[in-house]
């Protein structure tokens, strides 16, 4: 049987049991395992375990159940809340001022969690009521958590990143780095967005006030003093000594990324045990089950997805595949608009970890051949993949906000949704015209050799 025949009856197996609706771990090991018994010598079998277990055994994997400790310490506690309501204090009065907050907030937790649907519900619980009790509207206020809810994969500790870093075998110091400056891209974009938007919708606002006399919420000003405003700050100091802590620390040369996840883990511990309370074995029970759940899960996936990539270079496919796009001879920018559109296509069913472990045998050898900056890649592909975190059918981000705000119709979220996704089209044709946006700043800090 040839080996393109082998890698259609693997990816036709693949989406088959997807869609059957067994889960994602689930449908990649089983695939794997059926295609090592048809296809692959019967003392493959024995190896599983050990194949799994070498893969997984990896340093940088470590960190990924630290990096969620820390995130559900966060986000299971007030810190979420506190977070957003220190940056309203000092936002209120700039137009969209309310949006603006809640998408630094969303920056500032994404810094802290590492995972975008954490930051999605721990921001958007506070954030969604008190933008609709002010009069925005559900579509905004929805779509503007769900998109900056993304920001949780790009900006570091990003557990995406730890895991392209292991796949593209690229230095993780190096990749957090570059994911800095499109991460402020972003926000900076989506902060914008939020301002034109408030104005569009005031400006409705006070149209309809003007001519049938219905009040809205959006024209009313809150009189928050500048002692308010001081007050609040105690609210926000914590979480910069926790992520300055964490960024010294890794970018200083005093740890480890592994090392680093578990300063980021004790930090937020020790924060939340000391300001909230949050220290006796029934407020800390919540965390722990957390972590270990979402932990055991997404372990699960890299387990079965590495498996799964390991059958796929055994059985010659994704070499065939890389060959095969290299064999189409397109230019430099073509080969990379190819590749990206089967990131966002694959975004409609899978989750980044998975898109991630199985595409990277396959994608990354033609790009590093046509010139292209891995580091630089990763970035541009986590953006992309973000997208998928806000688009259907899959849409993680969008599940999360019905899940926090039932009265909001699905269809409104997904439209508010929309604009963010063409926002991070944006900003990838950016990264394209002037990549120092994620490379200058490595270069800058570690240095370009290293």
């Amino acid at each position: 049987m040839s080996t393109a025949l082998v890698g259609l009856l693997y990816g036709g197996a693949t989406l088959g049991t997807m869609f059957l609706g067994m889960p994602i771990a689930f449908a990649l090991g089983a695939v794997a395992v059926l295609f090592m018994v048809g296809f692959m010598p019967a003392a493959s079998l024995d190896t599983v375990t050990q194949n799994v277990y070498e893969e997984m055994a990896s340093i940088t994997l470590l960190s990924i159940p630290l990096f969620i400790l820390k995130g559900a310490a966060i986000g299971k506690s007030r810190a979420g809340q506190d977070l957003y309501s220190a940056l309203h204090a000092w936002m209120h009065k700039i137009p969209g001022g309310l949006g603006i907050a809640n998408v630094f907030a969303c920056a500032l937790f994404a810094a802290m969690a590492g995972s975008s649907p954490a930051t999605c519900s721990a921001i958007g619980s506070a954030g969604i009521p008190e933008m609709r009790k002010r009069g925005y509207s559900g579509a905004f206020a929805a779509g503007l958590i769900a998109a900056g809810g993304t920001l949780g994969i790009l900006l570091p500790p990003s557990i995406t990143m730890i895991l392209y870093a292991v796949a593209a075998e690229q230095s993780l110091g190096r990749l957090f780095l570059a994911g800095l400056g499109p991460g402020l891209l972003l926000v900076t974009l989506f902060a914008g967005y939020a301002m034109v938007r408030f104005r569009q919708e005031y400006a409705a606002a006070k149209k309809a006030y003007a001519e049938t006399g219905a009040p809205s919420a959006l024209l009313h000003e809150d009189n928050l003093t500048l002692r308010d405003r001081f007050a609040a700050l105690p609210r926000v100091l914590p979480f910069v000594v926790l992520l300055t802590g964490v960024m010294v620390a890794l970018y200083g040369g005093y740890a480890t990324p592994s090392e680093t996840a578990g300063l980021g883990g004790v930090l937020a511990l020790a924060l939340i045990a000391l300001i909230y309370g949050v220290w006796m074995p029934k407020d800390l029970s919540p965390i722990l089950t957390s972590t270990i759940r979402e932990s055991t899960m997404l372990m699960m996936i890299i387990g079965m997805s590495l498996l799964y990539s390991y059958v796929m270079s055994y059985l010659h496919i994704s070499q065939a595949a890389a060959q095969a796009i290299v064999a189409l001879n397109l230019s430099k920018w073509l080969l990379l608009a190819t590749i990206l559109v089967l990131v966002v296509v694959l975004g409609f069913f899978l989750p980044p970890v998975s898109i991630i472990l199985m595409t990277a045998p396959i994608i990354l050898p033609p790009l590093k051949a046509a010139g292209f900056d891995l580091i630089w890649f990763g970035v541009v592909m986590t953006i992309v993949m973000e997208m998928g975190l806000i688009h259907p059918p899959v849409g993680l981000n969008i599940f999360v906000i019905k899940n926090i705000a039932p009265d909001i119709p699905l269809k409104d979220v997904i439209w508010g949704t929309v604009p963010f996704v063409l926002l991070m089209l944006l900003a990838v044709i950016l990264l394209c015209l002037f990549p120092q946006i994620a490379t200058g700043f490595p270069d800058l800090v570690m240095g370009k050799g290293r």
